[in-house]
């Protein structure tokens, strides 16, 4: 059972989180949903189509902030349900060991993880889908990828900030043959 939390509470006004953004690193989650075999096998990478405070369209993982007395957990479960909606039903691992950790800088060229608004700290996951997904928040379209297909060029070239690589890692920790 997840612990109830106050997100109104936990959560700072524009002003406040601009100036938290400009002193100090923040907390995010870098979520690969994922659907698999009944043998374990990496099948599909789910990538949802996000539409830019710029105007752009690209591909993305899922991603979020951790508020302020939120479990990591219940972070993930809360990012999962708002980008895939209430039936996606993830398997949240069971060890909350990332399988990396990211650093994104307003300057692309510190890691090249680039988030124009912030230094973030973000702790990266595969997670297991199983259910019926449907976008929702600002997410326009999720796609389901064959691990090919979301490894290709073009689809790479769609992602933003990094995120293809993140996939690629999630996928390659995963066993995936990329």
């Amino acid at each position: 059972m997840t612990a109830e939390i106050d997100a109104q509470a936990a959560w700072l006004g524009s002003h406040e989180m601009d100036a938290a953004r400009q002193r100090l690193p923040m907390v995010y989650l870098n979520i690969v949903p994922v659907r698999v075999s009944s043998a374990g096998e990496v099948t599909h990478v789910g990538l949802l189509l996000r539409g830019t405070p710029s105007g752009e369209i690209s591909r993305s993982i899922i991603t979020g902030r951790v508020l302020y007395g939120e479990r990591v957990r219940d972070a993930m479960v809360r990012h999962i349900e708002k980008d895939l909606g209430p039936v996606a039903f993830p398997r949240i691992p069971v060890s909350l060991q990332p399988f990396d950790v990211f650093e994104y800088f307003p300057d692309a060229a510190v890691t090249g993880f680039h988030d124009p608004r912030q230094h973030a700290v973000a702790l990266a996951y595969a997670v297991v889908v199983t259910g019926d997904c449907q976008p929702s928040q600002d997410a326009l379209e999720l796609t389901w990828l064959t691990i090919k297909d979301a490894s290709s060029e073009q689809i790479r070239s769609e992602m933003l900030g990094g995120h293809d690589r993140v996939m690629r890692a999630a996928l390659a920790h995963m066993g995936a043959q990329l």
